[in-house]
């Protein structure tokens, strides 16, 4: 068979059943082995960096691989920025780009571009198909590895002509990981670190994206239950346990929680499960590391002792882990340290009732409308990010989907739309975006409003770069450039352009009937702009300010 339906096998093989691209002279042989395949939904976006965004989305997900395509020279450099979110935060996706033919590599042909080496630092692996009898074994590989370990992106650049040449091909079932048993020095470590949770006085968890990965969360739960630890997320480890567990304090770092970051701040011990201690999370890392020890559980060993030193790392998979430590005593309740996080809550706790607010106040009643449905959310990035980790309940993993590492603008709603795909008709993704990141990638309310994906946008709209205003105010003396956004833009109209019902609001009482009518239309796209005032930005303090009150109803 020609090498390009060799491809569309090993997609199926690997089950994979959606795809997103756009289309263009050396990938065309590809989508021409798509047609008519009923078991390969071939979803057409707007751009290519909204294809990543979509394929990383669907992979968060779903928990499966999500598969971007483009064709080469612009199409592939178009997809960096997508490979680079999720290569931030640790996603499996596989990108495959046409490339020009292999006799005019080298030769600066039309749109010919050396992606390899454009995406060596933003993918975990990346192969160049160089023969007809490499293709079939690359795009196997390249889901392998996108899986293994610490997930992540891998990109197969393929020539044309290799697409439309002869290839062999027989069903290989996708690998399966051997089991190994851990060796001695390894239970040493595990048998050290059950002493250290047991011996500690104020000891605290932080979950991290990993757990979610990792498909961990029920462990988790079990072992913080079992030893009455509490426990903070990150932005990534949001949904890893449920934000209504009554031993969670909720967010954590620059922008986190109070209680939380106090709890943190306090403790002998943080127990750090899947997480990388970013610097958003961490501050001033000797600071952070002062007076406390560390024990640092993780797929990846490069990760243990890179931000945090001296930790007692436990590299390798979660579940078996936790297993391990589950074998020992559980430790003792720790009353006084609960009184201590108990007191934090009542003094840190969120008044809703007192709140004037039009972007907490609305995401407060975003998540009591969605309370115990099925729902789940993804942002873009910037002020209303922070305000939705904040004041958003979620209770499940996978249903959270933001930009962590990379801090991608625009990444939330192709996001949503691969989010959506994978979920089908079992669950809604209400989608959350300031009025700087749609510009970026609004487009792509085309593709949602062609499929008919009953997606629910909130745009906030205060007329600037909320965040980067936020950071001018606090650290340039309200100098402002560069992050107004005066010239007005009728994002009701746009919305409706595409064929999507949209409306504005400017009260809580306007926002609480656009919401219901939105929850209400479950089977087709809706928007809702949310026009509030420009940021009033109080000093940010890191490691304990929240952004809560930043922005007024009009």
């Amino acid at each position: 068979m020609k090498g390009a339906q060799a491809v569309a096998r090993c997609l199926k093989e690997q089950g994979v059943d959606t795809v997103f691209g756009y289309p263009g002279g050396m990938i065309l042989p590809l989508y021409d082995a798509f047609y008519g395949d009923a078991k390969i939904h071939e979803i057409l976006v707007t751009h290519e960096q909204n294809a990543a965004h979509a394929a990383d989305g669907y992979a968060r997900a779903s928990g499966k691989v999500g598969v971007c395509i483009a064709t080469s020279g612009p199409g592939a450099t178009n997809l960096v920025t997508g490979l680079a979110t999720a290569f931030m935060d640790s996603i499996p996706v596989v990108a495959i780009t046409g490339q020009v033919d292999t006799s005019l590599l080298g030769r600066d042909a039309f749109q010919e571009t050396d992606i390899l080496d454009v995406t060596m630092a933003v993918t975990k692996h990346n192969f160049k198909v160089k023969g007809a009898e490499q293709l079939v074994p690359s795009v196997r590989q390249a889901f392998e590895i996108a899986k293994k370990g610490r997930p992540g992106p891998v990109l197969v650049d393929v020539p044309r002509d290799l697409f439309n040449a002869d290839v062999s091909y027989e069903a290989e079932p996708p690998k399966r990981k051997p089991h190994t048993k851990p060796d001695a020095d390894f239970m040493i470590c595990v048998a050290e670190a059950a002493e250290e949770i047991a011996r500690a006085k104020r000891p605290i968890v932080i979950v991290g994206g990993g757990v979610i990965s990792a498909g961990a969360s029920r462990e988790v739960i079990a072992f913080i239950e079992k030893n009455h630890l509490p426990v903070v997320h990150t932005l990534m480890g949001l949904g890893a346990i449920p934000s209504s567990h009554p031993q969670s304090l909720g967010f954590t770092g620059m922008h986190g929680e109070k209680a939380a970051n106090h709890a943190i701040g306090a403790s002998d011990l943080v127990i750090a499960i899947g997480s990388r201690f970013g610097d958003r999370l961490t501050g001033n890392v000797k600071n952070y590391m002062h007076g406390r020890k560390f024990i640092h559980i993780d797929i990846d060993p490069a990760e243990i002792d890179k931000n945090v030193e001296n930790a007692l790392g436990l590299a390798g998979p979660m579940k078996e882990i936790l297993a391990f430590l589950m074998r020992y005593e559980a430790a003792r309740p720790r009353a006084e340290w609960w009184k201590k996080i108990e007191a934090w809550r009542a003094q840190y706790g969120y008044d809703y009732q007192q709140d004037r607010l039009t972007v907490p106040w609305a995401l407060h009643r975003v998540a009591c409308s969605t309370k115990g449905k099925s729902y789940a959310y993804a942002t873009d990035v910037g002020q209303h990010q922070m305000w939705a980790a904040l004041h958003l309940v979620i209770e499940e993993p996978r249903t959270w989907l933001t930009s962590g590492g990379l801090g991608t603008m625009g990444y939330g709603l192709p996001a949503a739309m691969g989010a959506q795909l994978s979920y089908g008709k079992t669950r809604r993704v209400i989608h959350i975006a300031g009025d700087g990141g749609i510009k970026m990638t609004g487009s792509e309310f085309y593709t949602i409003a062609r499929l008919g994906l009953p997606i629910i946008s909130l745009i906030v709209n205060n007329k600037s770069l909320g965040m980067i205003r936020q950071l001018q105010k606090v650290m340039y003396k309200s100098r402002y450039i560069a992050c107004e956004l005066d010239y007005p833009m009728d994002y009701v109209m746009y919305a409706k352009s595409f064929g999507i019902a949209a409306e504005a609001v400017s009260t809580q009482d306007e926002f609480a009937e656009a919401f219901e009518r939105a929850l209400a239309d479950k089977s087709h796209p809706r928007v809702i702009v949310l026009n509030v005032w420009r940021s009033f930005v109080e000093p940010m303090i890191k490691g304990g300010a929240r952004i809560d009150d930043f922005v007024e109803f009009k």
